[in-house]
């Protein structure tokens, strides 16, 4: 399943961010808060159950504690995944940080895996973040290596992505869900997608 999640809040703050004026503070303030935003669909489904904790409202009713039924788990792909996260933990502070390292070859495009670790939990949701879907190689390649390592429970939220990536994603990957705040026209002869946001990463970092 693809979902695009329209909000026009979060099409104001991506408009900020395809902006080649905006400095790295603002566009990472942007990505922030569309992330948050975007969690509301990410994770609408997700059940809850009371447990035995109880706590007393400000009237004098007792209550018991809610939970998710799901343990979070936010897979960012290194390194521009790292700037979503923030936004996502504003909402579930609760959840637990891996990290993929992925470098791309930039004449082949092929991604290529250096790091991995993914916090010893049982039975998580595991989402994958990453403000860019362009080729679909790097989420493709992370999806895997999370389900090598005994994970299914997976879904891919990104900030930007085209028709090729979703594409590419879908078809290697049915079983998992990608949520987008925009799928863009295309990509360009340099694997980057059009009109997009340029280099999430050196933009999110202040590299270039």
């Amino acid at each position: 399943m693809v979902t695009v999640v329209k909000h026009p809040l979060i099409q104001v703050k991506l408009a900020i961010m395809r902006d080649e004026k905006t400095k790295s503070k603002e566009f990472r303030e942007s990505l922030d808060e569309i992330a948050s935003l975007m969690c509301y669909e990410v994770f609408k489904d997700i059940g809850t159950h009371e447990i035995e904790e109880e706590y007393n409202t400000p009237t004098g009713v007792k209550l018991k504690k809610v939970k998710l039924d799901h343990k979070i788990v936010l897979a960012p792909i290194l390194r521009a995944g790292i700037g979503m996260v923030d936004g996502v933990r504003n909402m579930i502070p609760t959840a637990r940080i891996g990290h993929i390292g992925m470098y791309r070859d930039e004449e082949t495009l092929v991604p290529h895996e250096y790091y991995f670790k993914l916090p010893k939990v049982e039975n998580p949701l595991v989402v994958v973040v990453d403000p860019m879907l362009a080729t679909g190689g790097s989420a493709i390649a992370a999806i895997s290596a999370i389900k090598k390592r005994g994970y299914n429970n997976i879904r891919l939220m990104c900030l930007v992505g085209c028709p090729e990536g979703v594409e590419a994603v879908s078809k290697a990957y049915p079983d998992v869900d990608i949520y987008l705040a925009s799928i863009d026209s295309h990509l360009n002869e340099n694997g980057y997608i059009i009109p997009g946001l340029g280099d999430a990463g050196d933009r999110i970092f202040g590299t270039k």
